[in-house]
């Protein structure tokens, strides 16, 4: 089984976890939260809001962290939009996607990872 740790060190693999959001102030936080506790720290976070009407950018700008990257629609077009427009904006080698009320386990990232490189495949539910 290969090392995770090394791999990562000498390839600069990153992840791109995009979440897309709608009106979601109350619980994108700890949604954000999971992401950013995550074992694996080699990711950008890729938040595409939808065109809410709440205090979601609110919420998002209290996290002060670099690997974040919030873009605001000025109209609601849907999650299946914003996971697109979140994708182009991506710059990782692999997608994880989240929504915006779902919480990571905190290695979720690890372990998928982990079964991509072993099993040798881009793929992994």
């Amino acid at each position: 089984m290969l090392n995770l740790v090394s791999i990562l060190k000498h390839n600069n693999i990153k992840i791109s976890v995009i979440i897309p959001t709608f009106n979601r102030e109350k619980l994108i936080g700890n949604s954000i939260k999971s992401v950013l506790n995550q074992t694996l720290k080699n990711f950008e976070l890729i938040i595409v809001d939808d065109g809410s009407t709440d205090n979601t950018k609110e919420v998002v700008d209290k996290f002060q962290d670099k690997r974040i990257k919030y873009i605001k629609l000025d109209t609601n077009q849907g999650a299946s939009n914003a996971r697109n427009i979140g994708i182009k904006n991506a710059k990782g080698k692999y997608m994880s996607f989240q929504d915006s009320d779902d919480i990571f386990y905190p290695n979720k990232l690890e372990i998928q990872l982990n079964n991509i490189i072993n099993k040798k495949s881009d793929l992994d539910f």
